[in-house]
């Protein structure tokens, strides 16, 4: 689809977007996408992302209940529309342990650090009336509570400073250098690959970076505005890791237990070894960082080039076996 990069969006606001398109498409049968999309204000990739979501959505997922939405590539097209209208609705019946899950998660949902006052009280506001509306079944989920791990506060703190365009300070754990930094970012969109992260232009690096929500040690949210440069979004849905054509090179070889190594990290090249292993030639911002990877193959793979990487990873893996060593003689 043609258009300009994908602009920042954070789950809330896609969410506001989406129960607006139910109701513009639902008057418009038939609508254009170019027309759809300049009536949102995204492009059309975001929009038909938007659609592949909303069969997903309706009032139960019984056959005929989920929203059956389409597109030729030019039209929308709603076939069942009716399925939203006050004749096919059914008064709403909570069974308890449905009203209990609902009630409990809307709560905990509602304490979550971060949250925008306004969508706090709408929160609370309809909990109350689903509370009257489930009746004695409600009662279970007052000796019920959720308390959210960490990510659940980060998560919270990083979508408002995105919607509020504030800039980020954090301490942040580096698995591949196994320390904490300090970092001041301004975040970019979060994202969700298997883990959630938020991508963000860093200030200490004055580069583009990932974080992975779970390994923000501390967070904080500064008055300064974000102001991250112009650049263009990456798709993520298929890598986290995607290295630019500048980033340093970096030899691998692995033997046929290592191979692995080639479907899980994105690479240029991996050529056939007499062994049955590969020789995979890949590029990185940080080549440091794979001097786990080698500790992690261990005689299964090697860093070739570039050397003084090789001779690192060569010396980190002699201190970790002598480390196993004096722990076993004691």
């Amino acid at each position: 689809m043609a258009g300009k990069p994908a602009r920042p969006v954070n789950a809330i606001d896609q969410t506001r977007r989406m129960l607006s398109l139910v109701t513009y498409l639902r008057e418009r049968p038939g609508a254009r996408i170019a027309d759809v999309a300049r009536a949102f204000g995204i492009t059309e990739d975001e929009l038909v992302a938007d659609l592949d979501l909303l069969p997903m959505c309706g009032t139960s997922f019984r056959g005929g209940d989920l929203l059956d939405i389409d597109t030729d590539g030019e039209r929308i097209w709603w076939h069942n529309p009716a399925a939203l209208g006050e004749e096919a609705a059914e008064p709403l019946r909570l069974a308890a342990d449905e009203a209990t899950a609902l009630l409990v998660a809307a709560r905990a949902v509602s304490t979550l650090p971060g949250l925008r006052e306004g969508d706090r009280q709408a929160l609370l506001r309809a909990t109350a009336k689903v509370e009257a509306a489930a009746g004695e079944a409600a009662g279970a989920s007052a000796r019920l509570s959720v308390t959210f791990e960490s990510e659940g506060g980060v998560f919270a703190d990083v979508d408002r400073a995105i919607s509020e365009r504030r800039r980020l300070w954090i301490r942040y754990y580096s698995p591949a250098r196994d320390e904490v930094t300090e970092r001041e970012i301004d975040p970019i969109r979060l994202v969700s690959v298997g883990h959630t992260y938020v991508e963000a232009w860093c200030r200490r690096s004055e580069a583009r970076r990932t974080f992975r929500l779970d390994r923000v040690a501390e967070i904080r949210i500064l008055d300064e505005p974000s102001a991250p440069p112009e650049i263009e979004l990456r798709d993520l849905s298929e890598a986290l890791v995607q290295p630019a054509a500048e980033d340093p090179k970096v030899v691998i070889e692995v033997g046929p237990g290592g191979r692995w190594v080639a479907e899980y990290y994105p690479h240029d090249s991996a050529d056939e070894l007499a062994d049955g292993g590969l020789r995979i030639t890949l590029r990185t911002p940080d080549p440091a960082s794979l001097r786990r990877l080698a500790l992690r193959l261990g005689r299964d793979g090697r860093i070739v080039s570039p050397p003084e990487l090789a001779d690192s990873a060569r010396r980190a893996a002699g201190e970790a076996l002598a480390a196993y060593d004096t722990a076993r003689s004691q």
